[in-house]
């Protein structure tokens, strides 16, 4: 009787721990739950390479992992991406979610950088009950995005290339290139008279250094020149500049003096000269007319009247 409740009480004992145990395995899990969150991020470009249990970074650092990835019925450009991150991953204010590719494997994971220190965290539920964190196109990304415009380009520069790789192009490009090499054959074979030159150029830059110099020491004795003997040259000039102002001032005065009697002269005695000299030439003409009748009539016409020609009738 005593040996069946021993193995009651030790069955009982075992039973407890059991469900202990259990117990706590549960509250473990909870708690486990508890420290993780997750967000929703909505990548409008591919996705390829992440799958469910991908990683997640936080700045380099691994902070979760891929919970599940969908595409978004109402709107088939966008995949929505669910991940797990621990409780203590800083998701801030202006945390962005950027797909980057581990190494040369094809493998991508999440990359979560971008958080402000002091600003909030992201709480604010998105449309299926978790936050969502804005995703940001990765390297890869933009370049898979622009690839239709990047081949447009190359496309563009074959066709370029092809033109200018013409056979035109290339027999003229040929043909310059044979011309390059008469260039410098030519200079090749004309390389001493061009030292010459060269040699020459040398001598005549010096020579014009020897000339400046010299230009210089001459700029610098005429200037001491116009220093010590100039000044009393200047003094002099100045001193007849003074007299020349001095006499034109006295002439100036004299013809100041002379100017009435030289409007005298030419109001009154000039006019009186005039009409004296045309007296003159009446009385020569008189004279000259006396003169030429005494010697045509004798002086008896100048006391008697002209002597009447004689009279005919006839017949």
């Amino acid at each position: 009787m005593e040996t069946r409740s021993n193995h009651i009480f030790v069955g009982g004992v075992v039973l407890a721990l059991i469900v202990a145990v259990l117990a706590f395995i549960i509250w473990l899990s909870q708690a486990s739950g508890d420290a993780d969150k997750e967000y929703d991020v909505f990548f409008k470009q591919a996705v390829d390479g992440l799958a469910k249990g991908s990683a997640v970074s936080f700045s380099g650092v691994p902070v979760g992992q891929v919970e599940s990835i969908n595409l978004e019925p109402n709107s088939p450009e966008f995949v929505r991406v669910r991940i797990q991150v621990r409780s203590s991953t800083p998701v801030l204010q202006g945390t962005t979610a950027t797909i980057e590719g581990v190494g040369f494997t094809g493998v991508s994971q999440i990359q979560l950088d971008g958080a402000v220190k002091g600003a909030p965290p992201i709480t604010q539920p998105g449309p299926y009950g978790v936050p969502v964190i804005p995703a940001k196109p990765g390297a890869l990304g933009q370049l898979l995005s622009s690839a239709p415009e990047l081949l447009e380009r190359v496309s563009t520069l074959t066709e370029r290339l092809t033109e200018l790789l013409s056979d035109r192009n290339q027999a003229s490009i040929a043909g310059i290139l044979d011309n390059v090499e008469q260039i410098s054959d030519s200079l090749a074979d004309r390389s001493p008279e061009i030292a010459a030159a060269l040699a020459e150029a040398r001598i005549a830059i010096r020579q014009a250094g020897l000339a400046a110099e010299q230009i210089s020491r001459l700029a610098g004795t005429t200037d001491r020149l116009l220093n010590e003997d100039g000044q009393p040259l200047i003094r002099d000039l100045r001193q007849t500049v003074q007299a020349a102002e001095a006499s034109m001032k006295n002439l100036d005065a004299m013809l100041a003096d002379a100017r009435p009697g030289v409007q005298a002269l030419t109001k009154q005695t000039i006019p009186e000269v005039g009409q004296l000299v045309r007296d003159l030439r009446d009385t020569t003409a008189a004279l000259r007319s006396i003169t030429t009748r005494i010697d045509q009539q004798g002086a008896a016409s100048i006391l008697g009247s002209p002597k009447l020609p004689d009279y005919e009738p006839s017949r």
